[in-house]
């Protein structure tokens, strides 16, 4: 399957599944409640759609990360501020919103790093000594 329509696929699911918890949301009258659970469906979908980027091998590590950012920059950032979820009345809280948005970016990317960069590989490396009796 082609990047879009893995990007689809894996940002298209929890949209779908959490714009319908939203919908029903609003229909029981809990419109601040279904409201919250429509952006949250929109940072979701989208931050799950933009993981295929890490999937593109022709690229580095940096490459991948920056074009992952810009995309996060353009659509995520936004949503935050939007979505009603952060005061927006003075500069200190945009900036804390900028803030809050590169702090949880980091530690979500050093995550990863972590995750799929070192321990995986590590135990993908291990399983392949690992002699199986016969």
């Amino acid at each position: 399957m082609k990047l879009w329509g893995q990007a689809a696929l894996r940002g298209g699911i929890p949209l779908v599944i959490m714009a319908g918890i939203a919908v029903a949301l609003y229909a029981q009258g809990q419109a601040q409640d279904g409201r919250s659970t429509l952006f949250a469906a929109l940072v979701f979908g989208t931050v799950a759609a933009a993981s295929v980027i890490y999937d593109v091998s022709r690229w580095t590590l940096a490459r991948q990360t920056a074009v992952h950012f810009a995309v996060m920059v353009g659509t995520v950032l936004p949503l935050l501020f939007v979505s009603g979820w952060f005061p927006t009345r003075t500069a200190a809280d945009c900036f804390a919103i900028v803030g809050a948005f590169l702090l949880v970016g980091l530690i979500l990317w050093f995550a990863a790093f972590v995750l799929f960069g070192v321990l995986v590989p590590r135990f993908k490396e291990r399983s392949s000594r690992v002699r199986l009796p016969s």
